[in-house]
C-alpha cells in the first residue's frame, strides 16, 4: 500500500467533495435522528472509528460495523452529535491507491457539550457504494468554557483611573506563588509534557502550578549528553500554541530546545516553581482532594491541597539500572544515559555502552568522537532506519516544509488508528529498507543483529508498543560497520571485575566507563517513588497499547481519581494534551464524573 500520509491526489475521482458532503449528510442525519444501526451502516463491514472525547469522554478504537453500532448506541443518546458539515476551509480530496482510491475529507460537529472536527477516508465496498473506512472524532472545545483567544481574548488592562491599580507584573508575581489561593491542578515536572498541559489548562482558565526539581526550565534536556540533537524534524515538535519560527532548524539542538522551553514558559505565563521537590502526598476519596508537599530552593517547605496531581516526569522517569556482581569493585565508571553529560576527556579510554537504541548509539558516537575506544552491546536486536530516508518516508505529506497546518496535521495522523497503522507501516518501512540497504547490509556484516519490528512495522509501532527498540541513524551505523565502534551481540555483562567485565559468555573486557542506556521503568513505578504504593497499586501500567489498540492510561484516566499521567515526545505533548486538558476541565465543571 502506498504510505498512507504521502500519496497522490487521484484526478480521476469525479467531485470528491459532492461524493462527501452526501455521505456526511446521511451519516449525519442518521446521527440525529438517533438511528445508530443507519449511522453504522454508513461504515465499510470493516471500518475504522477512533474517538477523542467526543462521543466517549475517553480515547477509543471501535473496528468493524458492529462494534460501531455498538459503541454509538451507548454514546449517541448521551452526546446527541449534530450539525455536520464540511469543512469549507478544507476541501475533499480524492487520492490514488493501488489497494484502493479513497476520499478524505474534514467536518465539524457539535454534541449537547462540545464542538468538534473529524477526518474521514471514504471507500468504495464491493456495490460501489463509498462508506468509511477510517474516522476520527475529536474534541476542540466545551461549550461555554472555550479558550480566551480571538475576539474572546482578555483586555490585557482596565484602561482608566482606579486607586490602588495592580500592574501585569505584580498579578503575575502574586499569582504564581499562590500566595492567597490553592492551585487546582499540581504537574510534576517542567519538560514537553508539563509544559504543554499547563499551556492548554492555563488556556481553559485552570489555575496551575508546574514543579520542576531543576533549577532552570529546559534542564531535563540542557543537562544531558554534549551532543544530542532531537531525532524528530522541527514541523513534528512545535508546542501548543507558539510554532517554532520558520528558521528553525529541522533537527534541535539539546540546548536550544532548553532555551526554547525557558522562552515558551514565559510566553505562556505558566506558573513553574524551579528548583522545588515534589516530597510526597495524599489523597482523600470523601472531599477529593489532595495533600501534597514541596521543598523549594529557599529551603521553605509548601503545603498545597489541589484537586488534581499529574505526573509529567515522561517515560524517561526512573532509570532501569541492571544490578551486576561487582559493580562496586570496579575501578572504573559506571553511569546510567540519563547521567551522561558528554564523552570529554575520554580520549584513549576504552569504553562499554550497554543498549543499541537511539540513546546507546548516539553516546557511542560521541564517546568515539571524543577519541575513546567504543564498544556497543547489544543484547537483542534494533529496527534502524536512516534519518534521510526515514524521515521523508514517515512523515511525508504531514510534517514537512509546506505541509498542512500543524493544528490539521496532528487530527490526520491521529485518523490512523493503531492497528491500522501497523499494517500500512509495514509497507512504508519495506521501502525505507531498501533505500537504506547498503547501511544495513554494512550493519550485519559487523555482527549487528537487525530487525523491522515484530510484523515488519518498523519504528512507530515499537515505540507504541514498547517505548523503544530502534534507532533513527544520524553517524553511529556508520561506525559501526566500519569497525570504529565495535559490537558484541547477544550476550549480558555477567559481573564486573576491578578493571573490565566478563560476559555471560565467558568472554571477558578490559574498560575504563561503562553506559547503561538500559531505558527506564515503567511510569507507573514514578508514581510508586513519588505517592507510594497506595496510589500506584489504584494505577494501571502506563505505555504499550490496549486491547483496542490505544495507549494504556497515558492522557487518560490512571485508575486513581484525580491523578493523571503525562508523557510522550513534543508531537504527543502538543496534541493529547489538549484532551487531557479537556478531561481535568470538565471535572472542574462538574461535566464529568471524577470516578
Amino acid at each position: 500500500m502506498t504510505a498512507i500520509l504521502d500519496a497522490p491526489v487521484d484526478t480521476a475521482i469525479p467531485q470528491p467533495g459532492d461524493i462527501a458532503r452526501r455521505w456526511l449528510a446521511g451519516f449525519g442525519a442518521a446521527l440525529e435522528r438517533g438511528d445508530v444501526r443507519g449511522a453504522a451502516g454508513h461504515f465499510l463491514i470493516d471500518g475504522w472509528w477512533r474517538d477523542l472525547l467526543s462521543f466517549t469522554w475517553d480515547l477509543h478504537t471501535t473496528h468493524g460495523r458492529a462494534d460501531i453500532e455498538s459503541r454509538l448506541a451507548d454514546s449517541v443518546p448521551v452526546h446527541e452529535p449534530r450539525h455536520l458539515v464540511l469543512s469549507p476551509a478544507h476541501p475533499a480530496e480524492a487520492v490514488a491507491d493501488p489497494e484502493g482510491d479513497w476520499i478524505q475529507a474534514f467536518f465539524t460537529f457539535e454534541t449537547t457539550l462540545a464542538r468538534s472536527r473529524g477526518f474521514v477516508r471514504l471507500r468504495r465496498d464491493g456495490d460501489g457504494e463509498w462508506r468509511a473506512w477510517t474516522l476520527i472524532s475529536a474534541m476542540e472545545e466545551i461549550k461555554g468554557h472555550e479558550e480566551k483567544k480571538g475576539y474572546r481574548r482578555v483586555q490585557g488592562t482596565n484602561h482608566g483611573a482606579h486607586r490602588g491599580k495592580i500592574n501585569w507584573l505584580d498579578r503575575r508575581t502574586a499569582k504564581g506563588e499562590f500566595e492567597t489561593e490553592q492551585p487546582a491542578v499540581v504537574i510534576v515536572g517542567a519538560g514537553q509534557g508539563g509544559l504543554a498541559l499547563a499551556a492548554r489548562l492555563g488556556q481553559l482558565g485552570v489555575d496551575t502550578l508546574l514543579v520542576e526539581r531543576n533549577d532552570r526550565i529546559g534542564d531535563s534536556w540542557r543537562k544531558r549528553y554534549h551532543s544530542l540533537v532531537l531525532h524528530d524534524p522541527v514541523w513534528y515538535d512545535h508546542l501548543p500554541y507558539l510554532n517554532f519560527p520558520d528558521h528553525w532548524p529541522v533537527f534541535t539542538p539539546k540546548d536550544k530546545l532548553a532555551n526554547w522551553f525557558e522562552f515558551y514558559a514565559e510566553a505562556m505565563e505558566l506558573n513553574v516553581w524551579t528548583g522545588t521537590e515534589f516530597t510526597g502526598g495524599s489523597y482523600d476519596d470523601a472531599t477529593g482532594e489532595w495533600t501534597v508537599t514541596v521543598a523549594r530552593d529557599d529551603g521553605s517547605t509548601r503545603t498545597l491541597h489541589p484537586r488534581h496531581v499529574v505526573l509529567a516526569t515522561g517515560m524517561s522517569g526512573v532509570p532501569n539500572i541492571p544490578r551486576i556482581a561487582g559493580a562496586d569493585t570496579f575501578e572504573g565508571t559506571i553511569e546510567h544515559s540519563s547521567w551522561f553529560v558528554g564523552g570529554r576527556e575520554m580520549q584513549g579510554k576504552k569504553a562499554l555502552v550497554v543498549g543499541c537504541c537511539n540513546s546507546g548509539h548516539d553516546i557511542a558516537q560521541e564517546l568515539n568522537e571524543q577519541g575513546a575506544d567504543v564498544t556497543i552491546l547489544q543484547r537483542s536486536s534494533t529496527y534502524v532506519m536512516s534519518s534521510k530516508h526515514g524521515i521523508p518516508g514517515l512523515f511525508g505529506g504531514v510534517y514537512e516544509e509546506g505541509g498542512p497546518a500543524v493544528q490539521d496535521a496532528d487530527l490526520i495522523f491521529a485518523s490512523l488508528p493503531y492497528p491500522l497503522l501497523a499494517g500500512i507501516h509495514a509497507g512504508a518501512t519495506e521501502a525505507i529498507a531498501e533505500k537504506d540497504a547498503e547501511m544495513l547490509d554494512g550493519l550485519r556484516k559487523a555482527g549487528f543483529k537487525v530487525d523491522f519490528g515484530e510484523d515488519g512495522s518498523g519504528l512507530f509501532m515499537k515505540y507504541l508498543r514498547r517505548g523503544g527498540g530502534y534507532y533513527i541513524d544520524v553517524g553511529a551505523s556508520e561506525l559501526i560497520a566500519s569497525g570504529e565502534v565495535t559490537v558484541k551481540q547477544g550476550t549480558e555483562i555477567d559481573h564486573f571485575t576491578p578493571d573490565g567485565v566478563v560476559f555471560a559468555d565467558g568472554t571477558e573486557m578490559p574498560v575504563d566507563v561503562v553506559v547503561l542506556a538500559t531505558g527506564y521503568k515503567n511510569m507507573r513505578e514514578s508514581a510508586r517513588k513519588f505517592l507510594g504504593d497506595a496510589v500506584a497499586d489504584r494505577c494501571q501500567d502506563v505505555w504499550g497499547l490496549d486491547d483496542e489498540g490505544e495507549l494504556r492510561t497515558v492522557w487518560r484516566r490512571s485508575g486513581h481519581p484525580g491523578f493523571w499521567f503525562m508523557a510522550g515526545n513534543l508531537h504527543q505533548s502538543r496534541h493529547y494534551s489538549k484532551y487531557l486538558a479537556f478531561q481535568i476541565k470538565a471535572q472542574e465543571e462538574g461535566l464529568q464524573p471524577i470516578r
